[in-house]
């Protein structure tokens, strides 16, 4: 037993240890990802969307950048995670919405662990998904007023920026790849 725990503690120690070896280049295509990823989702709710009173950028989205941009190799910032799980969650959020519009404390937490175990049996994780269900009950007035379009924008139209922009600014250098490509 004693063998066992000091062999799990060794290759804990080295994921830990092997997961904050990044390379300073890294760092700059995180942030030029990130940086024009949420940029241009907000410039586009700002320059365009601003006279018809609606909302592009929600606060799930931050959340996917870290992910996409820092993490690219992570299971769970893959292309099928990060469209799959926003969009199921969304859908999620919104028909729990529907469901149970004055009960903010049971419809956030049924859409939360709904899309939770949704996107478990669809294999499509993303943790950013659960905020996305969430804000679709705790969000705006403007949210709330979107009702089903919430799904289409600023959900799925704002994931499919951010995968464009990963897809481009992560294979620019040599040393990363989106989506992984994991080494046989």
């Amino acid at each position: 037993m004693k063998q066992k725990l000091k062999r799990t503690y060794r290759v804990t120690k080295y994921v830990v240890y092997r997961q904050t070896l990044i390379e300073p280049e890294d760092h700059v295509w995180t942030f030029i990802g990130a940086f024009i990823a949420i940029a241009l989702i907000g410039s586009i709710q700002t320059a365009g969307l601003t006279y018809m009173d609606n909302v592009f950028l929600i606060g799930s989205f931050g959340a996917s950048a870290v992910l996409i941009f820092g993490a690219t190799n992570s299971p769970l910032a893959q292309p099928r995670n990060l469209i799959g799980g926003h969009l199921i969650s969304a859908i999620i959020g919104v028909t729990v919405h529907k469901l149970l519009p004055d009960q903010l404390w049971l419809a956030g937490g049924l859409a939360v662990a709904t899309s939770i175990v949704a996107m478990q049996m669809t294999k499509t994780l993303h943790p950013p998904g659960g905020a996305t269900a969430l804000i679709a009950n705790i969000g705006s007035e403007k949210i709330k007023a979107l009702g089903w379009m919430y799904i289409l924008s600023p959900v799925m139209t704002g994931v499919l920026i951010m995968f464009a922009i990963a897809m481009i600014v992560n294979n620019i250098p040599r040393n990363r790849h989106y989506p992984y490509k994991r080494k046989l």
